[in-house]
């Protein structure tokens, strides 16, 4: 994604979380990986969240410009709960991602996150294209 879009995208990924019921708190990443914090009303399973951010901003996103005809999120994608305590936390780490990701990539750092959190994993499967 070029980074000339990513605030474009990010606004509208935002109003498609409105729009499910949810409450966008913010949205930002990197031109390979994105992070969402927002809520999650009972009305919607993550599953559908996903999809339909995945879907509905991948068709605006062909529409915007040619150079997006191909565009497609990879399949899979990281959920996380947030205790209440950490999402200013959170939302600054989401925020700064521009700066994180100058020490270390984002496979790297979903790695760390995962083996800090005890979370097993199997690299053939987490981190496919």
């Amino acid at each position: 994604m070029r980074e000339c879009d990513m605030e474009r995208v990010f606004a509208y990924i935002s109003g498609i979380i409105r729009k499910t019921g949810s409450i966008p708190i913010i949205v930002n990443g990197m031109s390979d990986h994105i992070h969402i914090l927002c809520s999650l009303p009972k009305t919607i399973a993550l599953s559908d969240l996903v999809r339909t951010i995945k879907s509905e901003s991948s068709r605006w996103l062909k529409g915007i410009d040619k150079c997006y005809a191909k565009f497609a999120w990879q399949e899979g994608y990281g959920a996380f709960s947030v205790s209440p305590t950490l999402l200013e936390k959170t939302e600054s780490y989401i925020k700064n991602q521009q700066e994180h990701h100058k020490k270390r990539s984002s496979v790297d750092e979903y790695k760390l996150f995962l083996e800090a959190h005890g979370i097993n994993y199997d690299e053939k499967y987490a981190f496919m294209d």
